[in-house]
């Protein structure tokens, strides 16, 4: 019998405000090798910012038993404001389905903080690399 709703995973997560940012979590068996069976689980991921009560949806992939949780540029451009180090921190979760007979058990297996580093560089100038669009 599995046992879920342990101690979650408790990640700090670095993001630059406007960057695409990823995090990849792997499901493994006791021995550490074996991937877990995540077939029909369901995964989604949210990030909280508690000074303007909004909600941001992650991107979420699925591989196997590998989940890859990412925040693309245009929702973290809207992460935090003034120029600083430190412009915001959100909070987040990774939050899975599982199906378990004629019910659903819900299971929080990473919840987090997103720190949003500041950056300083206007929006135009994140398309380019060394001067090439």
């Amino acid at each position: 019998m599995e046992k879920f709703g342990a101690t979650p995973a408790n990640i700090q997560w670095a993001v630059v405000r406007g960057d695409y940012a990823s995090f990849t979590v792997s499901f493994l068996e006791n021995d550490e090798v074996t991937e877990f069976d995540t077939d029909g689980w369901q995964f989604s991921a949210t990030a909280y910012d508690p000074t303007t009560d909004v909600l941001d949806e992650l991107d979420v992939l699925v591989d196997g038993s590998v989940i890859t949780v990412s925040a693309p540029a245009l929702i973290t451009e809207n992460w935090g404001i003034k120029y600083r180090s430190v412009v915001a921190e959100l909070l987040f979760d990774l939050q899975a389905l599982i199906p378990d007979g004629n019910s659903t058990i819900t299971w929080t297996p990473v919840i987090g903080t997103i720190c949003v580093l500041g950056d300083v560089s206007p929006g135009t100038a994140r398309s380019t690399i060394g001067g090439l669009s």
